[in-house]
């Protein structure tokens, strides 16, 4: 889906239509194979089926009550709360990564409601999304989203180890709410993302989180200046261990 002026949400039942194919294959070799008198092996095909329904789901999301929070963009568990240069701007920021395992739900939706101002995909490598060299050295496509105050954000799409795709659906000129469904990466994968000094973090490495539901951070007191030359770029009151220590 891409040119629409508003990108809120596309045609959507709990399984996410990136699965259709997939959850259609694997359920129709399990049937056939039962249906054949397959008896036992076809436990096998059903396990599988079960997985990859349980992979595409996407159930609907009850938003933060804070409406100036920043939600999560993705399921899972955060691996990393620190600074960090943003890829797009290279500018010092804060930045949080949410690392999903395959029984995370995978869809990807947007942090916070804006325009689209820039989309940047980079190929790389496929190494575990949990590491810290995956930011910069896996597979990527980095977003840009400037809300209607002026202030930005950029989120990056990881593939990892397994993953090996990355679905994006908006284009530069797309406007997204806050919750809207954007992106998703097949089978295992990671988000970054990276906010202006002085943003405070609501989240602490090891915390599982949920996309869209659940508040990750706040955006910086406009009435606090932050000198960039002389930030440590932590910017925030709740700052986990650093990435290279996370598991």
């Amino acid at each position: 889906m891409t040119g629409s002026p508003d990108i809120t949400r596309y045609p959507h039942p709990f399984i996410a239509r990136e699965g259709w194919f997939f959850v259609a294959l694997t359920v129709s070799a399990a049937v056939i194979a039962t249906g054949l008198g397959a008896g036992p092996w076809a436990i096998p095909l059903w396990l599988i089926a079960v997985f990859v329904v349980q992979f595409f789901r996407d159930p609907s999301r009850l938003p933060p009550p804070d409406l100036e929070a920043i939600a999560s963009p993705a399921d899972g568990r955060v691996v990393y709360v620190g600074p960090a240069e943003d890829p797009i701007s290279r500018v010092k920021s804060l930045k949080i990564s949410v690392f999903m395992n395959v029984f995370n739900v995978h869809s990807n939706r947007a942090p916070i409601a804006g325009r689209v101002f820039n989309v940047l995909y980079s190929p790389g490598k496929f190494f575990n999304a949990a590491l810290d060299k995956a930011s910069v050295d896996n597979e990527r496509n980095a977003l840009v989203i400037v809300d209607d105050a002026g202030r930005s954000l950029t989120c990056v799409q990881i593939a990892g180890l397994i993953a090996r795709r990355i679905l994006c659906y908006v284009e530069e000129g797309d406007r997204v709410q806050r919750g809207a469904r954007y992106g998703f990466i097949r089978f295992g994968s990671r988000v970054d993302v990276y906010l202006p000094l002085g943003s405070r973090a609501l989240v602490s490495v090891g915390d599982v989180v949920m996309a869209h539901s659940t508040a990750i951070a706040h955006w910086p007191d406009p009435a606090i200046q932050i000198d960039p030359a002389e930030s440590d770029a932590t910017g925030a009151s709740n700052i986990g261990q650093p990435e290279g220590a996370a598991s």
